[in-house]
């Protein structure tokens, strides 16, 4: 064999994949799913009986989790989706940037700084007011499929 050490470049993720295979008979309201390849919340399941020809077809309703937009997907039941991996983190907003983007305080006591300011006009003020009132304000960071984007407030008092 060879003394040379082999460094590798650790990720978090490991090399993981985005999604996860399930059954679509076993997919339920409020959980999520992959339609159109965008990540979604189940809003609605509902299941047709078997037809002439075999397979029940499950009909699902999803809310796109970064956009709002409502897509549908028609399955067979006994055919896997693909589940996105979907993850929520909390964070303390630090600073607004003039260019729309957060500093973001994480756990181990580094910065993020890659996010913009969530697209959802009511979030938008109250995270811009509560900054200008100097409140202590801690965000909610949601990331499935590569993407992330501010999904809640929460006010942790004055500084």
């Amino acid at each position: 064999m060879s003394d040379e050490e082999h460094h590798f470049e650790s990720k978090a993720d490991a090399g993981s994949s985005k999604t996860f295979p399930q059954q679509a008979g076993t997919i339920r309201k409020n959980g999520y799913i992959v339609i159109r390849n965008r990540p979604c919340k189940v809003v609605e399941v509902s299941t047709s009986k078997t037809g002439k020809h075999g397979h029940a077809k499950c009909h699902f309703v999803g809310i796109d989790i970064f956009s709002g937009k409502k897509l549908e997907d028609i399955v067979p039941s006994s055919h896997n989706c693909d589940v996105p991996h979907v993850n929520r983190v909390d964070y303390q907003l630090i600073d607004i940037s003039e260019d729309g983007f957060v500093s973001l305080l994480t756990d181990n006591g580094g910065t993020k700084d890659d996010l913009r300011l969530p697209t959802d006009e009511n979030l938008l003020t109250q995270i811009k007011d509560g900054f200008a009132e100097g409140k202590d304000l801690v965000v909610s960071v949601m990331s499935a499929m590569g993407e992330e984007q501010i999904c809640a407030l929460k006010d942790i008092g004055p500084k």
